[in-house]
């Protein structure tokens, strides 16, 4: 099955090179290019991509912007959306934190290796994260603490209300860094039956990503930075 990429890059060179080496892979089609964020929501909207490469500091609109305007325009589509991958500078960029607060899947150092990326790519367009949950962790209690726009929230506020008591077992510890399978050997449960918990724990609380559901976990006070 060929993954249908879309790739936005300000700087054309990287851009380029971006797109010559997802043209070597068979199973990759390169649907089009974008410089800024407003090019990459019209690009988005016209080619429907499984898989978009995003840089975040570009001139104009943003991509973080460009991700929150995209998702929200897919989340009123009955395609699935586009999963957005991140291209970034640091790894622990305050960028990125905002990146995957808006939705998206993962991210992507800009001097990742030629297998990398491909790998990467094809691991996103089949619906895994990019990276750890670890690293997501770790990256969100970076931020979190500093964030005047996200304070600290009982577990209990609204925007959990309305899960099960194991739903909101399974998002504190995929919070926590535990992978579906550490996380079906602590509830004594089939890995199979955490990944439904979560796809429906996501659903409810119209979610794009793992990444965002440790985002809100911490951000709804369900799990405080540093908890074991």
């Amino acid at each position: 099955m060929t993954t249908r990429v879309l790739v936005v890059d300000d700087q054309f060179l990287i851009r380029a090179g971006i797109v010559g080496l997802l043209r070597t892979a068979a199973d990759i089609e390169v649907v089009a290019e974008a410089g800024d964020g407003e090019e990459a929501i019209a690009e988005a909207k016209r080619t429907r991509p499984d898989v978009i490469l995003m840089d975040i500091r570009m001139p104009g609109m943003d991509g973080i912007t460009a991700i929150e305007r995209i998702l929200a325009e897919a989340a009123g589509s009955a395609e699935p959306p586009p999963r957005v991958l991140v291209l970034t500078t640091f790894d622990l960029d305050e960028y990125v934190y905002h990146a995957l607060r808006a939705g998206a899947s993962g991210f992507l150092l800009k001097d990742t290796g030629p297998e990398r990326l491909l790998a990467a790519v094809a691991a996103v367009a089949g619906g895994d994260t990019l990276f750890a949950p670890s690293v997501t962790r770790r990256l969100v209690e970076a931020f979190v603490e500093r964030e005047p726009e996200a304070p600290s929230l009982p577990a209990d506020h609204a925007q959990l209300a309305g899960l099960t008591a194991r739903e909101t077992e399974v998002l504190r510890l995929t919070a926590r860094g535990m992978s579906n399978l550490e996380i079906a050997d602590r509830l004594f449960i089939s890995e199979a039956t955490v990944k439904t918990h979560l796809n429906r724990t996501m659903a409810k609380l119209d979610l794009a990503s793992r990444a965002q559901a440790v985002v809100m976990a911490y951000e709804t006070g369900l799990v405080s930075p540093g908890a074991a």
